[in-house]
């Protein structure tokens, strides 16, 4: 019996020994983000983040290997903290109006951490983040909606960068403006750019799900030229079926 419960022990000692580490870690990482949000990154400093944080220097090494490592985790930290802040509406009443308000809230993000966002898209690598990844998947979400009920004008893939650089380009531009010049309807403006640019004012599918987008795509097939005439007719069956089977 003794045996095993030197085992337990030890698990118990392990499991204590990780929680300390990653509380040291996220007060480590709080401390960075506190003092790049007031003195901005020049002043994230290892010696700096520290001594704000109660710890040797050489800790900050053990935990983040570098000073990148060290912002690489402080970025991670604030694609979590945003991707807290969002919403999902899994069947919103008006999905174009849920994409507004899904730009708007990633503008006000960015202008109330200019800094954290600034390192946030700083680098293309951070698109490898957890937290950036499972973001995307919310804005892909909104994207597919607004595809399934006939408003998307340009692919999802498309749609998807042309939001993200309006939204960053809406953060980058007012941030570099003096504050006297920062006039709200630059963002306004912005917003309303992108959703002429990728969506319709009309719906091109009257019924939502499948089978008014068969309708649809069997109304315009006779005005493509790109398939043969094996192809359209084999695409006229599947969408014929499509149709009929709702």
């Amino acid at each position: 019996m003794r045996p095993r419960s030197r085992l337990r022990d030890g698990a118990a000692v392990d499991s204590d020994t990780a929680a300390v580490r990653e509380q040291t870690r996220l007060r480590v990482i709080e401390a960075a983000a506190d003092l790049l949000a007031r003195e901005g990154r020049e002043a994230v400093t290892t010696r700096a983040v520290a001594v704000a944080a109660g710890v040797q220097p050489p800790a900050i090494y053990r935990l983040f290997g570098d000073k990148d490592g060290l912002l690489e985790a402080v970025a991670e930290h604030g694609f979590t903290t945003f991707l807290a802040t969002k919403h999902v509406d899994p069947d919103p009443q008006d999905p174009i109006e849920d994409l507004r308000a899904g730009w708007d809230l990633a503008v006000e993000f960015g202008l109330a951490n200019p800094a954290l966002y600034m390192l946030m898209y700083s680098q293309p690598t951070r698109a490898t983040s957890a937290a950036f990844k499972a973001g995307m998947e919310i804005l892909m979400g909104r994207i597919r909606r607004i595809a399934a009920g006939g408003w998307l004008r340009v692919d999802e893939e498309l749609a998807a960068t042309l939001i993200h650089a309006t939204a960053r380009g809406a953060v980058l531009t007012w941030l570099s403006l003096p504050e006297d010049r920062r006039n709200p309807a630059l963002l306004t403006t912005l917003r309303e750019s992108m959703v002429t640019a990728v969506t319709n004012q009309e719906p091109a599918v009257q019924d939502a799900g499948p089978a008014g987008a068969a309708r649809a795509l069997r109304a315009a097939l006779p005005e493509q030229t790109t398939l043969s005439s094996a192809e359209q007719h084999l695409l006229r069956e599947w969408l014929d079926r499509l149709a009929t089977g709702g």
